[in-house]
Protein backbone atom coordinates (compact mmCIF):
# COMPACT_ATOMS: atom_id res chain seq x y z
CA UNK A 1 0.00 0.00 0.00
CA UNK A 2 1.07 3.24 -1.29
CA UNK A 3 -0.18 6.75 0.44
CA UNK A 4 -0.65 9.62 -1.86
CA UNK A 5 1.47 12.62 -1.62
CA UNK A 6 -0.44 15.77 -0.68
CA UNK A 7 -0.90 17.30 -3.88
CA UNK A 8 -1.96 13.73 -5.57
CA UNK A 9 -4.56 13.63 -2.81
CA UNK A 10 -5.52 17.15 -3.51
CA UNK A 11 -7.02 16.34 -6.68
CA UNK A 12 -8.62 12.92 -5.58
CA UNK A 13 -10.47 15.76 -2.92
CA UNK A 14 -11.08 17.83 -5.77
CA UNK A 15 -13.34 15.30 -7.82
CA UNK A 16 -17.26 15.97 -8.10
CA UNK A 17 -19.52 15.45 -10.59
CA UNK A 18 -18.82 18.78 -12.34
CA UNK A 19 -15.34 18.63 -11.47
CA UNK A 20 -14.12 15.16 -13.03
CA UNK A 21 -10.17 15.11 -12.09
CA UNK A 22 -8.97 13.94 -15.34
CA UNK A 23 -6.14 14.80 -17.63
CA UNK A 24 -6.26 13.14 -21.00
CA UNK A 25 -4.53 13.20 -24.00
CA UNK A 26 -5.59 12.79 -28.26
CA UNK A 27 -3.03 11.13 -30.30
CA UNK A 28 -3.66 11.04 -33.96
CA UNK A 29 -1.55 8.60 -36.58
CA UNK A 30 -1.09 7.81 -40.02
CA UNK A 31 -1.32 4.38 -41.28
CA UNK A 32 1.86 2.73 -42.59
CA UNK A 33 1.34 3.01 -46.68
CA UNK A 34 1.70 -1.13 -46.08
CA UNK A 35 -1.00 -1.42 -43.43
CA UNK A 36 -3.28 -4.22 -43.96
CA UNK A 37 -7.57 -3.52 -44.18
CA UNK A 38 -7.08 -5.25 -40.73
CA UNK A 39 -4.14 -3.03 -39.48
CA UNK A 40 -6.05 -1.68 -36.41
CA UNK A 41 -7.82 -4.64 -35.31
CA UNK A 42 -5.01 -6.60 -35.33
CA UNK A 43 -3.07 -3.74 -33.34
CA UNK A 44 -6.43 -3.76 -30.72
CA UNK A 45 -5.81 -7.37 -30.08
CA UNK A 46 -1.93 -7.18 -29.70
CA UNK A 47 -2.57 -4.34 -27.10
CA UNK A 48 -5.05 -6.25 -25.11
CA UNK A 49 -4.04 -8.97 -24.79
CA UNK A 50 -1.18 -7.36 -22.16
CA UNK A 51 -1.96 -7.28 -19.38
CA UNK A 52 -2.08 -4.18 -17.17
CA UNK A 53 1.54 -4.55 -14.86
CA UNK A 54 2.88 -0.96 -15.11
CA UNK A 55 2.00 1.42 -12.01
CA UNK A 56 -0.78 3.41 -12.41
CA UNK A 57 -2.39 1.47 -14.52
CA UNK A 58 -2.12 -1.51 -12.13
CA UNK A 59 -3.28 0.57 -9.19
CA UNK A 60 -6.51 1.32 -7.73
CA UNK A 61 -7.52 2.93 -4.82
CA UNK A 62 -7.50 0.87 -1.16
CA UNK A 63 -11.25 0.41 -0.32
CA UNK A 64 -11.85 2.54 2.57
CA UNK A 65 -14.78 4.51 4.63
CA UNK A 66 -13.36 7.66 3.98
CA UNK A 67 -10.71 7.20 1.55
CA UNK A 68 -10.45 11.10 0.44
CA UNK A 69 -9.14 11.51 3.96
CA UNK A 70 -6.36 9.47 3.71
CA UNK A 71 -6.27 8.16 -0.01
CA UNK A 72 -3.32 5.11 -0.78
CA UNK A 73 -2.75 3.21 -3.97
CA UNK A 74 -3.00 -0.66 -3.68
CA UNK A 75 -2.00 -3.29 -6.45
CA UNK A 76 -5.14 -4.31 -8.50
CA UNK A 77 -5.85 -8.30 -9.15
CA UNK A 78 -8.27 -9.22 -12.05
CA UNK A 79 -7.97 -6.27 -14.00
CA UNK A 80 -10.71 -6.43 -16.66
CA UNK A 81 -9.06 -4.90 -19.61
CA UNK A 82 -12.17 -4.76 -21.84
CA UNK A 83 -13.74 -2.16 -19.30
CA UNK A 84 -10.34 0.35 -19.56
CA UNK A 85 -9.50 -0.31 -23.16
CA UNK A 86 -12.51 0.28 -25.64
CA UNK A 87 -12.79 0.09 -29.70
CA UNK A 88 -14.54 3.02 -31.35
CA UNK A 89 -15.22 4.20 -34.88
CA UNK A 90 -16.28 7.20 -36.23
CA UNK A 91 -19.21 8.01 -38.13
CA UNK A 92 -18.67 9.32 -42.03
CA UNK A 93 -17.07 10.93 -43.10
CA UNK A 94 -14.78 10.54 -39.95
CA UNK A 95 -13.51 14.40 -40.24
CA UNK A 96 -12.30 16.78 -37.45
CA UNK A 97 -15.96 17.55 -36.02
CA UNK A 98 -16.72 13.86 -35.89
CA UNK A 99 -13.87 13.04 -33.79
CA UNK A 100 -14.07 15.88 -32.08
CA UNK A 101 -17.80 15.06 -30.70
CA UNK A 102 -17.25 11.52 -29.74
CA UNK A 103 -13.79 13.02 -27.90
CA UNK A 104 -15.98 15.47 -25.71
CA UNK A 105 -18.09 13.26 -24.74
CA UNK A 106 -15.45 10.20 -23.73
CA UNK A 107 -13.87 13.37 -21.77
CA UNK A 108 -16.94 14.95 -19.86
CA UNK A 109 -17.62 11.25 -18.41
CA UNK A 110 -15.98 10.50 -14.75
CA UNK A 111 -13.21 7.93 -14.15
CA UNK A 112 -14.50 4.89 -12.16
CA UNK A 113 -12.74 5.31 -8.78
CA UNK A 114 -13.27 1.84 -7.57
CA UNK A 115 -11.16 0.47 -10.80
CA UNK A 116 -7.61 1.68 -11.90
CA UNK A 117 -8.18 4.90 -12.98
CA UNK A 118 -8.16 5.14 -17.12
CA UNK A 119 -9.40 4.48 -19.66
CA UNK A 120 -8.08 4.39 -23.58
CA UNK A 121 -9.66 4.01 -26.80
CA UNK A 122 -8.94 3.44 -30.63
CA UNK A 123 -10.75 5.51 -32.93
CA UNK A 124 -10.49 4.23 -36.69
CA UNK A 125 -12.53 5.69 -39.02
CA UNK A 126 -10.39 9.25 -39.18
CA UNK A 127 -10.41 10.63 -42.75
CA UNK A 128 -6.99 10.42 -44.87
CA UNK A 129 -5.85 6.91 -43.54
CA UNK A 130 -5.57 8.00 -40.24
CA UNK A 131 -6.47 6.88 -36.32
CA UNK A 132 -6.13 7.68 -33.24
CA UNK A 133 -5.86 7.18 -29.44
CA UNK A 134 -7.85 9.04 -26.84
CA UNK A 135 -6.43 8.42 -23.12
CA UNK A 136 -7.78 9.54 -19.74
CA UNK A 137 -5.91 9.22 -16.52
CA UNK A 138 -6.80 10.25 -13.26
CA UNK A 139 -4.95 13.48 -11.92
CA UNK A 140 -3.89 12.22 -9.14
CA UNK A 141 -2.34 9.02 -10.44
CA UNK A 142 -0.73 10.98 -12.98
CA UNK A 143 0.31 14.54 -14.10
CA UNK A 144 0.87 16.11 -17.84
CA UNK A 145 4.80 15.42 -17.71
CA UNK A 146 4.23 11.75 -16.13
CA UNK A 147 1.88 10.89 -18.77
CA UNK A 148 3.95 11.94 -21.87
CA UNK A 149 6.39 10.17 -20.45
CA UNK A 150 4.43 7.19 -20.26
CA UNK A 151 3.80 8.37 -24.35
CA UNK A 152 7.07 8.50 -25.00
CA UNK A 153 8.22 4.64 -23.41
CA UNK A 154 5.03 3.56 -25.06
CA UNK A 155 5.96 4.72 -28.83
CA UNK A 156 8.89 4.07 -30.53
CA UNK A 157 11.58 6.25 -32.56
CA UNK A 158 11.59 2.73 -34.69
CA UNK A 159 9.14 2.59 -37.46
CA UNK A 160 9.77 -1.07 -37.98
CA UNK A 161 8.93 -2.27 -34.37
CA UNK A 162 6.00 -3.88 -35.28
CA UNK A 163 5.27 -5.45 -31.28
CA UNK A 164 4.57 -2.61 -29.47
CA UNK A 165 4.46 -2.73 -26.18
CA UNK A 166 1.03 -1.40 -24.24
CA UNK A 167 0.91 1.57 -22.54
CA UNK A 168 -0.29 -0.33 -19.31
CA UNK A 169 2.98 -2.78 -19.93
CA UNK A 170 5.44 -0.87 -20.24
CA UNK A 171 8.93 -2.97 -19.53
CA UNK A 172 10.89 -1.63 -16.38
CA UNK A 173 13.04 1.38 -17.01
CA UNK A 174 16.74 0.67 -16.97
CA UNK A 175 19.10 2.58 -15.20
CA UNK A 176 23.16 2.13 -15.20
CA UNK A 177 24.25 1.98 -11.98
CA UNK A 178 25.50 5.48 -10.89
CA UNK A 179 22.11 6.49 -11.94
CA UNK A 180 20.38 3.62 -9.88
CA UNK A 181 22.64 4.66 -6.66
CA UNK A 182 21.61 8.00 -7.26
CA UNK A 183 18.10 7.49 -7.42
CA UNK A 184 18.04 5.46 -4.09
CA UNK A 185 20.13 7.91 -2.71
CA UNK A 186 17.45 10.85 -3.66
CA UNK A 187 14.71 8.66 -2.68
CA UNK A 188 16.26 7.79 0.69
CA UNK A 189 16.48 11.71 1.09
CA UNK A 190 13.28 12.72 0.51
CA UNK A 191 11.57 10.23 2.73
CA UNK A 192 13.86 11.13 5.20
CA UNK A 193 13.43 14.46 4.68
CA UNK A 194 9.34 14.71 4.45
CA UNK A 195 9.54 12.65 7.82
CA UNK A 196 11.80 15.61 9.35
CA UNK A 197 9.94 17.96 11.05
CA UNK A 198 13.09 20.08 11.61
CA UNK A 199 13.06 20.26 7.74
CA UNK A 200 9.49 21.39 7.45
CA UNK A 201 10.22 24.49 9.57
CA UNK A 202 12.75 25.34 7.71
CA UNK A 203 11.31 24.98 4.63
CA UNK A 204 7.96 27.13 6.04
CA UNK A 205 10.97 30.06 6.68
CA UNK A 206 12.43 29.51 3.43
CA UNK A 207 9.22 29.53 1.44
CA UNK A 208 8.43 33.37 3.51
CA UNK A 209 11.30 34.57 2.61
CA UNK A 210 10.13 33.72 -1.23
CA UNK A 211 6.61 35.09 -1.08
CA UNK A 212 8.18 38.29 0.49
CA UNK A 213 10.74 38.93 -2.87
CA UNK A 214 7.87 37.78 -4.76
CA UNK A 215 5.51 39.86 -3.36
CA UNK A 216 8.10 43.58 -3.39
CA UNK A 217 6.92 45.96 -6.15
CA UNK A 218 10.33 46.88 -6.99
CA UNK A 219 11.36 43.92 -7.35
CA UNK A 220 8.86 42.94 -9.49
CA UNK A 221 7.32 45.93 -11.09
CA UNK A 222 5.40 44.30 -13.93
CA UNK A 223 3.55 42.67 -11.38
CA UNK A 224 4.44 39.15 -9.34
CA UNK A 225 2.38 36.61 -6.95
CA UNK A 226 0.08 39.84 -5.87
CA UNK A 227 -1.48 39.92 -9.33
CA UNK A 228 -3.50 37.00 -7.97
CA UNK A 229 -5.39 39.42 -5.70
CA UNK A 230 -5.77 41.59 -8.37
CA UNK A 231 -7.71 39.06 -10.63
CA UNK A 232 -10.37 40.26 -12.93
CA UNK A 233 -13.99 38.38 -12.44
CA UNK A 234 -14.69 37.36 -15.96
CA UNK A 235 -17.03 34.85 -18.49
CA UNK A 236 -14.60 32.34 -17.78
CA UNK A 237 -14.97 32.73 -14.17
CA UNK A 238 -18.59 31.19 -13.64
CA UNK A 239 -19.72 27.97 -12.12
CA UNK A 240 -19.33 24.67 -14.46
CA UNK A 241 -21.20 21.70 -15.64
CA UNK A 242 -19.93 18.51 -16.13
CA UNK A 243 -19.49 18.76 -19.72
CA UNK A 244 -16.78 19.73 -21.85
CA UNK A 245 -16.19 21.55 -25.38
CA UNK A 246 -12.80 21.00 -26.99
CA UNK A 247 -10.93 23.14 -29.69
CA UNK A 248 -7.52 22.36 -30.62
CA UNK A 249 -4.93 23.88 -33.21
CA UNK A 250 -1.63 22.57 -34.26
CA UNK A 251 1.43 25.38 -35.45
CA UNK A 252 4.61 24.90 -37.35
CA UNK A 253 6.90 25.19 -34.42
CA UNK A 254 9.26 27.35 -36.79
CA UNK A 255 7.20 30.03 -36.43
CA UNK A 256 7.43 30.13 -32.92
CA UNK A 257 11.02 29.56 -32.91
CA UNK A 258 11.39 32.16 -35.24
CA UNK A 259 9.61 34.43 -33.38
CA UNK A 260 10.96 33.61 -30.18
CA UNK A 261 14.83 34.49 -32.07
CA UNK A 262 13.31 38.08 -32.77
CA UNK A 263 11.59 38.67 -29.93
CA UNK A 264 14.56 37.47 -27.36
CA UNK A 265 12.06 35.81 -25.48
CA UNK A 266 11.15 31.40 -25.30
CA UNK A 267 8.39 29.46 -27.34
CA UNK A 268 6.76 29.18 -23.75
CA UNK A 269 6.88 33.12 -23.95
CA UNK A 270 5.67 33.09 -27.09
CA UNK A 271 2.57 30.93 -26.49
CA UNK A 272 1.68 32.81 -23.59
CA UNK A 273 1.19 35.93 -25.73
CA UNK A 274 -0.23 34.35 -28.68
CA UNK A 275 -2.84 32.31 -26.40
CA UNK A 276 -3.52 35.93 -24.27
CA UNK A 277 -4.34 37.78 -27.98
CA UNK A 278 -6.55 34.76 -28.63
CA UNK A 279 -8.48 34.92 -25.70
CA UNK A 280 -8.42 39.06 -25.66
CA UNK A 281 -10.44 39.00 -28.86
CA UNK A 282 -12.67 35.87 -27.92
CA UNK A 283 -13.87 38.20 -24.74
CA UNK A 284 -13.93 41.47 -26.56
CA UNK A 285 -17.17 39.63 -28.66
CA UNK A 286 -18.26 38.18 -25.91
CA UNK A 287 -18.43 42.05 -24.08
CA UNK A 288 -16.59 40.44 -21.28
CA UNK A 289 -13.25 41.96 -21.77
CA UNK A 290 -11.56 43.52 -18.44
CA UNK A 291 -9.87 46.72 -18.03
CA UNK A 292 -7.20 45.03 -16.21
CA UNK A 293 -4.87 42.23 -16.81
CA UNK A 294 -6.34 38.63 -17.02
CA UNK A 295 -3.79 36.65 -15.09
CA UNK A 296 -2.87 32.86 -16.74
CA UNK A 297 -2.34 30.30 -13.74
CA UNK A 298 1.71 28.48 -14.93
CA UNK A 299 2.38 24.91 -13.88
CA UNK A 300 5.89 24.46 -13.88
CA UNK A 301 6.96 20.44 -13.64
CA UNK A 302 9.49 18.97 -11.33
CA UNK A 303 11.28 15.67 -11.36
CA UNK A 304 10.26 13.46 -8.22
CA UNK A 305 12.96 12.37 -5.58
CA UNK A 306 11.62 8.64 -5.96
CA UNK A 307 10.69 8.45 -9.55
CA UNK A 308 7.30 7.26 -9.07
CA UNK A 309 3.99 8.52 -10.91
CA UNK A 310 1.89 11.27 -9.83
CA UNK A 311 2.02 15.22 -9.16
CA UNK A 312 5.28 16.58 -9.02
CA UNK A 313 4.40 20.50 -9.76
CA UNK A 314 4.82 23.96 -8.53
CA UNK A 315 3.31 27.31 -10.02
CA UNK A 316 3.16 30.89 -10.63
CA UNK A 317 0.92 33.85 -12.06
CA UNK A 318 1.42 35.76 -15.00
CA UNK A 319 -0.32 39.02 -16.18
CA UNK A 320 -1.10 38.61 -19.64
CA UNK A 321 -1.66 42.65 -20.32
CA UNK A 322 -4.77 41.73 -22.08
CA UNK A 323 -5.86 45.68 -21.60
CA UNK A 324 -3.67 46.41 -24.41
CA UNK A 325 -3.72 46.26 -27.99
CA UNK A 326 -0.03 45.95 -28.42
CA UNK A 327 0.85 42.03 -28.59
CA UNK A 328 4.63 42.81 -28.30
CA UNK A 329 3.67 44.53 -25.19
CA UNK A 330 2.21 41.91 -23.71
CA UNK A 331 4.96 39.60 -24.45
CA UNK A 332 7.73 41.86 -22.90
CA UNK A 333 5.92 41.67 -19.78
CA UNK A 334 4.93 37.99 -19.84
CA UNK A 335 9.06 37.24 -20.38
CA UNK A 336 10.02 39.42 -17.59
CA UNK A 337 7.41 37.96 -15.32
CA UNK A 338 8.25 33.79 -16.08
CA UNK A 339 11.86 34.50 -16.20
CA UNK A 340 12.22 36.39 -12.94
CA UNK A 341 9.74 33.67 -11.11
CA UNK A 342 11.28 30.20 -12.31
CA UNK A 343 14.66 31.99 -11.17
CA UNK A 344 12.86 32.51 -7.73
CA UNK A 345 11.40 29.11 -7.94
CA UNK A 346 14.58 27.14 -8.65
CA UNK A 347 16.37 28.46 -5.77
CA UNK A 348 13.79 27.08 -3.71
CA UNK A 349 14.24 23.76 -1.79
CA UNK A 350 11.91 20.63 -2.76
CA UNK A 351 9.83 21.06 0.66
CA UNK A 352 9.68 24.50 0.12
CA UNK A 353 8.25 23.92 -3.74
CA UNK A 354 5.77 21.60 -2.27
CA UNK A 355 4.69 23.63 0.45
CA UNK A 356 4.48 26.62 -1.71
CA UNK A 357 2.19 24.13 -4.84
CA UNK A 358 0.22 23.15 -1.72
CA UNK A 359 -0.56 26.99 -1.02
CA UNK A 360 -1.57 27.51 -4.30
CA UNK A 361 -3.73 24.62 -4.17
CA UNK A 362 -5.75 25.48 -1.06
CA UNK A 363 -8.01 27.72 -1.91
CA UNK A 364 -9.01 25.98 -4.66
CA UNK A 365 -9.54 22.53 -2.71
CA UNK A 366 -11.38 24.65 0.17
CA UNK A 367 -13.63 26.21 -2.41
CA UNK A 368 -14.20 22.94 -4.13
CA UNK A 369 -14.94 20.72 -0.81
CA UNK A 370 -17.29 23.62 0.48
CA UNK A 371 -19.17 23.67 -2.71
CA UNK A 372 -18.40 27.41 -2.56
CA UNK A 373 -15.35 28.02 -5.39
CA UNK A 374 -17.17 29.60 -7.84
CA UNK A 375 -18.70 32.18 -5.41
CA UNK A 376 -15.15 33.08 -4.47
CA UNK A 377 -12.74 36.27 -5.97
CA UNK A 378 -10.78 34.44 -8.86
CA UNK A 379 -6.80 33.69 -8.06
CA UNK A 380 -6.34 33.77 -11.80
CA UNK A 381 -8.90 33.63 -14.73
CA UNK A 382 -7.31 30.23 -16.43
CA UNK A 383 -4.19 28.03 -16.22
CA UNK A 384 -1.73 27.50 -19.17
CA UNK A 385 0.52 24.53 -19.28
CA UNK A 386 3.25 23.90 -21.89
CA UNK A 387 4.83 20.57 -21.98
CA UNK A 388 7.57 19.03 -24.42
CA UNK A 389 6.58 15.37 -25.83
CA UNK A 390 9.40 14.22 -28.03
CA UNK A 391 11.43 16.20 -30.59
CA UNK A 392 11.70 12.82 -33.05
CA UNK A 393 9.24 11.43 -34.65
CA UNK A 394 6.86 8.15 -32.74
CA UNK A 395 5.54 5.57 -34.37
CA UNK A 396 3.22 2.85 -32.89
CA UNK A 397 3.34 -0.37 -35.11
CA UNK A 398 5.20 1.34 -37.97
CA UNK A 399 2.36 4.04 -38.09
CA UNK A 400 3.59 7.93 -37.52
CA UNK A 401 2.11 9.84 -34.87
CA UNK A 402 0.91 13.15 -36.60
CA UNK A 403 -0.01 15.10 -33.50
CA UNK A 404 -0.67 15.48 -29.53
CA UNK A 405 -3.44 17.38 -28.35
CA UNK A 406 -3.70 17.88 -24.71
CA UNK A 407 -7.48 17.66 -22.46
CA UNK A 408 -6.99 19.06 -19.09
CA UNK A 409 -9.15 19.35 -16.59
CA UNK A 410 -11.21 22.23 -15.34
CA UNK A 411 -12.44 23.63 -11.74
CA UNK A 412 -15.40 25.08 -10.63
CA UNK A 413 -15.34 28.38 -11.11
CA UNK A 414 -12.83 27.95 -13.74
CA UNK A 415 -14.09 27.41 -17.27
CA UNK A 416 -10.95 27.52 -19.42
CA UNK A 417 -7.57 25.41 -20.00
CA UNK A 418 -4.93 25.57 -21.86
CA UNK A 419 -2.55 22.72 -22.81
CA UNK A 420 0.33 23.29 -25.17
CA UNK A 421 2.45 19.79 -26.24
CA UNK A 422 5.34 20.35 -28.64
CA UNK A 423 5.83 17.27 -30.60
CA UNK A 424 8.94 16.90 -33.26
CA UNK A 425 8.35 19.97 -36.10
CA UNK A 426 4.89 20.92 -34.61
CA UNK A 427 3.29 22.77 -31.42
CA UNK A 428 -0.13 21.96 -30.57
CA UNK A 429 -2.97 23.49 -28.14
CA UNK A 430 -5.76 22.49 -26.31
CA UNK A 431 -8.49 24.39 -25.45
CA UNK A 432 -10.72 22.57 -22.58
CA UNK A 433 -13.89 24.58 -21.96
CA UNK A 434 -16.88 23.86 -19.91
CA UNK A 435 -20.03 23.56 -22.84
CA UNK A 436 -22.42 25.62 -21.41
CA UNK A 437 -20.09 28.18 -20.07
CA UNK A 438 -17.85 28.84 -23.37
CA UNK A 439 -20.30 29.47 -26.44
CA UNK A 440 -18.09 29.01 -29.60
CA UNK A 441 -14.93 27.83 -28.31
CA UNK A 442 -13.88 26.85 -31.68
CA UNK A 443 -13.21 30.48 -31.97
CA UNK A 444 -10.20 30.34 -29.44
CA UNK A 445 -8.56 28.11 -31.77
CA UNK A 446 -9.01 30.42 -35.26
CA UNK A 447 -8.19 33.09 -32.46
CA UNK A 448 -4.84 31.60 -31.58
CA UNK A 449 -3.62 31.48 -35.22
CA UNK A 450 -4.40 34.95 -35.88
CA UNK A 451 -2.99 36.21 -32.33
CA UNK A 452 0.93 34.76 -33.83
CA UNK A 453 0.07 36.13 -37.32
CA UNK A 454 -0.10 39.38 -35.28
CA UNK A 455 2.73 38.85 -33.22
CA UNK A 456 4.72 37.93 -36.25
CA UNK A 457 4.07 41.46 -38.12
CA UNK A 458 4.40 43.36 -34.97
CA UNK A 459 7.96 42.04 -34.64
CA UNK A 460 8.56 42.66 -38.30
CA UNK A 461 8.90 38.97 -39.10
CA UNK A 462 8.57 38.44 -43.04
CA UNK A 463 4.77 38.13 -44.23
CA UNK A 464 5.54 35.31 -46.77
CA UNK A 465 6.66 33.35 -44.00
CA UNK A 466 3.65 33.53 -42.46
CA UNK A 467 1.58 32.98 -45.50
CA UNK A 468 3.83 29.68 -45.99
CA UNK A 469 2.60 28.12 -42.88
CA UNK A 470 -1.12 29.52 -42.59
CA UNK A 471 -2.35 26.32 -43.72
CA UNK A 472 -0.76 24.09 -40.90
CA UNK A 473 -3.46 25.64 -38.11
CA UNK A 474 -7.23 25.26 -39.61
CA UNK A 475 -10.29 24.82 -37.79
CA UNK A 476 -13.20 23.44 -38.99
CA UNK A 477 -17.32 24.70 -38.19
CA UNK A 478 -15.47 28.17 -36.51
CA UNK A 479 -18.73 29.24 -36.32
CA UNK A 480 -19.48 33.24 -36.96
CA UNK A 481 -16.41 35.47 -35.63
CA UNK A 482 -17.74 38.42 -37.85
CA UNK A 483 -17.63 39.38 -41.24
CA UNK A 484 -14.71 41.48 -41.67
CA UNK A 485 -12.31 38.70 -40.59
CA UNK A 486 -13.81 35.52 -42.55
CA UNK A 487 -11.92 35.89 -45.86
CA UNK A 488 -8.29 36.19 -44.01
CA UNK A 489 -9.91 33.39 -41.70
CA UNK A 490 -11.25 30.94 -44.68
CA UNK A 491 -7.52 28.82 -45.21
CA UNK A 492 -7.30 28.58 -41.71
CA UNK A 493 -10.62 26.49 -40.79
CA UNK A 494 -9.56 22.81 -41.57
CA UNK A 495 -7.36 21.49 -38.96
CA UNK A 496 -9.02 23.23 -35.66
CA UNK A 497 -10.88 20.60 -33.88
CA UNK A 498 -14.05 21.78 -32.19
CA UNK A 499 -17.27 20.57 -30.33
Amino acid sequence: MQHLNPIDAAFLQMESPRTPMHVGGLLTFRLPDNAPPDFLRALFAQQRAQLPTTAPFNQRLVPKRMPKLSPAWETATNIDIDYHLRHAALPYPGGERELGVLVARLHSHPLDLHRPPWEITLIEGLENRRFAFFFKVHHSAVDGMGALKFVRRWLSKDPSLLDPPALWALPPQEHDAADEADRKAAASRFRKTLASVRTQTRAAGELAGTLRRMARKRDNPEGGILSAFATPATPLNVAITPQRRLATQLFELSRIKALSASTGTTVNDVSLALIAGAVRRYLLELGGLPKTALIASVPVGLPRADGKPGNAVAGFVVPLETQHEDPLARLRVVRAVTQRTKEQLKSMSPEALGQFTLLGLSPLILGQLGRVLSHLPPIFNFVVSNVVASKEPLYIAGAELEAMYPISVLFDGYALNVTIVGYHDKLALGFTGCRDALPSLQRLAVYSIESLEELERAAGIAASATAATRGKANASRPGSPGAPARTARKATRRKARST
